[in-house]
């Protein structure tokens, strides 16, 4: 299944119990697309310009009844999925444009601007709960372990930070990479920690020694790591600049086989149906595409899995780092007071 976007597009999420695929574009439009699973159809259901600059990340939240959009003019949109009407707007939601968006609990939400701020947003509070000056630079991916509370940020400025939800502390952050880092998930049943990379590098952390990685696979290289999945414990989906999907192996790191080529463009977001069924992959080429996992996959399904490597003795225990590193690479000058303010954002989430 596919449809023309008309423009480019930067986030896609789907809907966490219908047949519902959301898209924001370069335009500040936001999209709503109803795929429907026996004839193969995708079809538009909804389509509302959210913001006056690039809406660069959308989430489904509250269950699905409402969609959360950031943008470039530093607002944060909530819309309602049934009519399409504006619920909520938080004008100043950041000091600079948002660049990232994840669902936390039921009622908690988190963004990341482009000077590296992060701020979580409680629905049931109606207010803005805390927030982390993480990173130096964009803030490019998130990632929420709920055992721990802790909340894992990748950004430009090459750096992976682990964020305490519970006592609003950034508890480590890594040392500086040679690479943006693009994307991350957590495998291996929380003992690893993968990032993705601009030079197509994948960075291999072991949970509690975030210093440095313990592990680099490189064969994807030179083409930059846009976007992560995880599969299952063993295995991830990338989405990379040269519009190859492709599912990867860890420990054992191998390509196990690319699995679809969207295009010839970078692929810019990758997610899964509510039911993983489906694969929804968007690109440069300004196309929407779901592919069924099943049939994608169904050539690797006699591949044997990886397996844990014996020689890991890398203890669970967290590092906290009181004084986490700065960069020496000057790329930008940042202020570190940014986003310690919630003033005037309270009232974001009171009619959610």
């Amino acid at each position: 299944m596919e449809a023309s976007l008309g423009e480019i597009p930067f986030g896609i999420d789907f809907h966490p119990s219908k047949e519902l695929v959301a898209v924001s574009l370069i335009t500040g439009d936001l999209h709503l697309y109803k795929y429907d699973t026996d004839n193969s159809s995708l079809q538009r259901c909804l389509d509302c310009h959210a913001h006056a600059e690039s809406c660069r990340t959308v989430r489904f939240i509250n269950g699905g009844q409402a969609v959360a959009t950031g943008s470039k003019d530093c607002s944060i949109l909530a819309t309602d999925v049934e009519t399409g009407s504006v619920i909520a707007r938080l004008e100043n939601a950041h000091e600079n444009a948002i660049n990232s968006l994840i669902n936390l609990t039921e009622s908690t939400v988190a963004s990341g601007d482009d000077e590296g701020c992060i701020k979580v947003w409680d629905t049931r509070q109606r207010s803005c709960s805390g927030s982390f000056n993480a990173h130096e630079d964009y803030v490019s991916d998130m990632s929420f372990v709920p055992d721990s509370m802790k909340l894992l940020t990748t950004s430009g400025d090459g750096t992976l930070a682990v964020c305490n939800l519970r006592s609003y502390k950034i508890q480590t952050r890594s040392e500086f990479s040679e690479d943006e880092l693009t994307s991350v998930v957590v495998m291996k049943n929380g003992r690893k920690v993968i990032c993705g990379s601009q030079g197509g590098t994948l960075l291999l952390y072991s949970w509690g020694f975030f210093k440095d990685c313990s592990d680099r696979f490189v064969d994807l290289s030179p083409n930059s790591v846009e976007a992560m999945l995880k599969l299952d414990e063993d295995r991830l989906i990338t989405g990379t600049e040269n519009g190859l999907i492709s599912l990867v192996g860890i420990l054992p790191n191998r390509i196990i086989q690319p699995i679809a080529e969207h295009s010839e463009y970078p692929v810019e977001g990758l997610a899964f149906s509510h039911d993983r069924r489906f694969l929804g992959s968007i690109s440069h080429d300004q196309m929407l595409k779901l592919w069924d996992l099943n049939d994608i996959l169904q050539s690797s399904e006699n591949t044997v899995k990886g397996q844990d490597a014996s020689s890991d003795s890398d203890s669970d225990g967290m590092d906290v780092d009181d004084n986490p590193p700065r960069s020496t690479k000057g790329t930008k000058t940042k202020n570190a007071n940014k986003g310690a303010g919630f003033s005037g954002s309270n009232n974001f989430f009171a009619d959610l």
